[in-house]
């Protein structure tokens, strides 16, 4: 038997270590959750995606009574921004959350597994990683792609 170690590259940084490009992704996905309509989990989430053309396009979490019909901010901006500009590329994506206080959440959040999968999808579209910054309070964890979430990951039926 052979056992592998699988690690993943994660800088944790201050809000004030991020470029200005990312602080305004954070700063978006921080936005887009007050456009969050969770009633049921009150978890409100928001995320930003950076394109290829220079658009940033948000979106985030959208719940309903069948909790399986809901669609988190990842997946909503990630639908969006390829509807919207389908020859674009993904470069970098921002997902952060809120308490129902309205402030960021302490610790950084990170996508669900549907999520991971899905933004796997428009990473191999793109041709290239896509940094992916899960944005805490008074922390960020910068990971230099979305495979990087999905350790053996698949991309293609062979």
């Amino acid at each position: 038997m052979k056992e592998l170690n699988i690690t993943v590259p994660v800088k944790a940084l201050g809000n004030e270590d991020l470029s200005d490009t990312d602080r305004e992704l954070v700063r978006l996905a921080r936005e887009a959750t007050f456009r969050s309509y969770s009633p049921y989990s009150h978890f409100s989430v928001g995320a930003a995606i950076l394109l290829d053309n220079g658009e940033i396009v948000t979106g985030s979490n959208q719940e309903n009574a069948a909790t399986p019909s809901s669609l988190c901010a990842e997946r909503t901006a990630a639908y969006y921004a390829h509807s919207r500009y389908p020859d674009a590329k993904f470069t970098a994506i921002a997902i952060a959350a809120r308490d129902t206080a309205g402030h960021p959440l302490a610790a950084p959040i990170s996508p669900c597994g549907a999520c991971r999968q899905a933004l796997l999808e428009f990473e191999t579209l793109a041709g290239r990683d896509v940094r992916v910054i899960l944005a805490g309070r008074d922390q960020c964890y910068l990971l230099p792609s979305v495979a990087s979430l999905l350790p053996l990951c698949f991309t293609h039926f062979e």
